[in-house]
């Protein structure tokens, strides 16, 4: 019998792929070490650690970045990941328009564009492949790139991507991003795999990297904006539902709600279609303070304590069921509202006979889905370009 061409376990070129991996991992999130704390850090011999990084430096992973003084004897090599190595591109995708970054492995952000939607848009099928083109091209246009340079894109949405049937589901409000073939299409145009994630969700991956969650492995992020959604993350993973509709919350009924009806792919989204959404959305909010800008409505003490006590009501659903360690307000009602809806909705629920989650808001100063979007593709390139098996 002929052997398998695939490395075993054990051998040498999967040890020396692990530890190649490791010092990568341990580069990317400290930045420039030298060859003596990789070994350190890694438990690698000296000379060990030299071959290792003569080797990713070969392989263009790694350059060497200057040197470390103030120490007795010769200054220490200082080495880094090379950003030229591979690049990302991380979008947020919604009615209006587009937004777009290219990032190099490291997460820089080297190039960023915004492509309005315009009526055009409600065409479906090619010109949704367009936009999304038209985006990416900006970003790399400003980042002095092309398309070669791409290893990863994911693309941050309203509703989910159904894991069945590859149909996005709960965003009707998004014309023309409904094809099953969909992903596959953008692939193509693309020249890179491309991931579609749930808006929602990204942001949650972006409170889990530099936000609120850091600190947290159960939480849910209460998204309150134009829409609303929530994302739950347990045991450190976000949590997707059968269907990828885990966290739809914008369609909850609710004591005092109209019911959303008519089904999740015919409702139109805003705030007279029901549920939860119609209570505690922006266009909501604004309409139960007369139509004023949203930070006059929740300026307004009668507005906030309503709001308040409706937002608690559907996140006291959500914790009797979940139980998490935290619980994140995000998007412009949170942002509207801050400390003094927080506190509102806090006092809301320590009266009920409930666990009681820390309740903070968001503080993340970036766009939380594109900065989600950008750690989700940074994941899925680096699995690829720090392979070097």
């Amino acid at each position: 019998m002929s052997g398998s061409s695939t490395p075993s376990p054990g051998t040498p070129s999967v040890l020396r792929a692990m530890n190649d991996r490791a010092a990568l991992d341990l580069l990317t999130a400290h930045g420039p070490l030298t060859r003596t704390r990789i070994g350190e850090l890694t438990g690698l011999s000296k000379p060990t650690a030299s071959q290792l990084l003569t080797r990713l430096e070969s392989a263009g992973l790694v350059r060497t970045t200057g040197s470390q003084s103030g120490r007795p004897g010769p200054n220490a090599v200082l080495y880094e990941i090379d950003p030229r190595s591979g690049h990302v591109a991380a979008l947020s995708a919604g009615p209006t328009g587009i937004d777009a970054v290219v990032a190099d492995i490291t997460g820089a952000v080297v190039g960023s564009c915004r492509v309005e939607a315009g009526p055009a848009a409600k065409d479906v099928g090619h010109r949704t492949a367009q936009l999304v083109a038209e985006a990416v091209n900006g970003a790399l246009l400003a980042a002095g790139l092309d398309h070669d340079d791409l290893r990863c894109t994911v693309i941050g949405t309203p509703g989910a991507i159904d894991p069945h049937t590859g149909q996005l589901r709960y965003a009707p409000h998004l014309p023309g991003w409904h094809s099953r073939t969909l992903r596959a299409d953008l692939a193509e145009v693309l020249g890179t795999p491309v991931f579609i994630e749930n808006d929602v969700n990204l942001a949650a991956i972006a409170e889990q990297y530099e936000g609120a969650a850091q600190d947290h492995d159960d939480f849910v992020l209460a998204y309150l904006d134009e829409g609303v959604g929530a994302a739950i993350v347990l045991g450190g993973t976000l949590l997707r539902g059968a269907t990828g509709g885990a966290g739809e919350i914008g369609y909850m009924p609710l004591p005092g709600a109209p019911l959303a009806r008519g089904g999740v792919r015919d409702w139109a989204g805003d705030d007279a279609g029901g549920g939860f959404q119609s209570q505690v959305s922006t266009p909501a909010v604004r309409k139960l303070a007369g139509g004023v800008p949203l930070a006059e409505a929740l300026a307004d003490e009668a507005v906030l304590d309503q709001v308040a006590a409706m937002l608690a009501t559907g996140l006291a659903a959500v914790v009797a069921v979940v139980d998490p360690e935290l619980v994140v307000l995000s998007g412009a009602v949170a942002e509207a509202g801050g400390e003094a809806l927080r506190k509102r909705v806090e006092t809301e629920l320590t009266g009920l006979i409930l666990p009681r989650p820390l309740l903070r808001i968001s503080d993340l100063d970036s766009d939380p889905i594109l900065t989600g979007a950008l750690r989700s593709a940074l994941t899925q390139a680096r699995d690829t370009v720090f392979d070097t098996t």
